[in-house]
């Protein structure tokens, strides 16, 4: 490839890349400001940035109090919810040099249900509002520790071997949740089905303040890998060569992406498809390069779950539908075109 070729195609690239920026900007902006006007109770579009620019300690009015004390904290909950699930599934498939792979693939997303479910049967007074994802929390990144003890060999870990010990330690984790379910009485029974469903009801300044702190340490963290997974891209063998410290950078990414699937999952309930159709749909716009990838996917994660979140509260009238619904819903299909297209490109080789 000539040079004047390969600037072209890296002029197009960075092209690709501004107006993906540019365009998710504008509609999560968009989704943002149509999620604090819209539901149950309508409000005047007119009035949101007087109510916005007063603050929380004006809200003396229904309009404010609505915006303040319910719909915005469920929002910014749900944004930070989203970035995590994206940059988590982005991080996995970069350790595991898989489109295909997502966080739930080594136990965190089962092993925090496992600690959820315990909690709303024996324990859930214990903290308050705060047992059920403090719980887990702890459960999910105890099975992430577990699942990589488990996966050493020679005081390495494989891939292959995660992958393995992960799908036990899934299997595993749902036979507990089914026990605890079995065990449980009638109203938290339904509490533990609808926290698998994912949820972004009861949120509150609080909750929303931990999962930012969480989310937003972690993505800082996140982004100065973006230079070394590329590297890793290459296989451990080429990668080590070039000075690359496979082992640390794998870990540190494993360790990244359970803490933030662990505070999704935590106070959000098990939300799926995010982490693995928003890294792989963006990658098809900006390419492998994870420098990009990386902050493209938190910000498609976000935008994601505000969408999803706009139709669990609006659909249908009176009621608050699981999040997760919304994001299979779009996900699946969207995943499975995905797929499809990868498929027949390779048939095409």
């Amino acid at each position: 490839m000539t040079k004047p070729t390969q600037l072209a195609a890296f002029q197009k690239r960075r092209t690709r890349r501004i107006v993906l920026f540019c365009v998710m900007a504008v509609l999560l902006t968009a989704t943002c400001i149509y999620s604090i006007t819209v539901g149950q109770y309508e409000l005047d579009l007119r009035e949101l940035w007087p109510i916005l620019t007063a603050g929380p300690m004006a809200a003396t009015d229904l309009d404010s109090s609505v915006i303040w004390q319910i719909r915005l904290p469920r929002l910014v909950l749900g944004l930070f919810v989203g970035a995590a699930l994206g940059l988590g599934g982005a991080l996995m498939q970069a350790v595991f040099s898989n489109p295909l792979a997502e966080p739930s693939i080594i136990g965190v997303t089962s092993g925090a249900g496992v600690g959820a479910a315990f909690a709303i049967v024996f324990g859930a007074g214990i903290l308050g509002s705060w047992s059920v994802p403090a719980s887990a929390f702890i459960a999910g990144v105890l099975t992430t520790l577990l699942v990589y003890q488990l996966s050493r060999t020679s005081g390495r870990v494989q891939v292959l071997n995660l992958v393995l010990v992960g799908i036990a330690a899934n299997a595993i984790a749902g036979a507990a949740i089914s026990m605890l379910v079995f065990l449980a009485p009638t109203t938290a029974r339904e509490q533990i089905i609808f926290w698998q469903m994912g949820t972004l009801a009861g949120a509150n300044w609080e909750h929303t303040g931990i999962v930012a702190i969480i989310v937003t340490a972690t993505t800082a963290f996140a982004m100065f890998l973006g230079k070394k997974l590329d590297l890793l891209a290459l296989g451990d063998t080429a990668a080590s060569h070039v000075g690359l410290n496979v082992q640390r950078v794998r870990i540190v990414a494993i360790a990244l992406s359970t803490l933030l699937t662990a505070a999704a999952v935590s106070f959000a309930g098990i939300i799926t498809f995010v982490g693995l159709v928003i890294p792989h749909i963006v990658r098809t716009v900006v390419g492998p390069s994870n420098r990009i990838l990386l902050p493209a996917s938190a910000i498609g994660g976000a935008l994601l779950i505000g969408s999803s979140d706009i139709l669990a509260r609006t659909l249908i009238p009176f009621a608050d539908l699981p999040i997760g619904i919304f994001t299979a819903l779009i996900g699946g299909p969207t995943f499975f075109f995905l797929l499809r297209q990868m498929i027949r490109k390779r048939r095409t080789l």
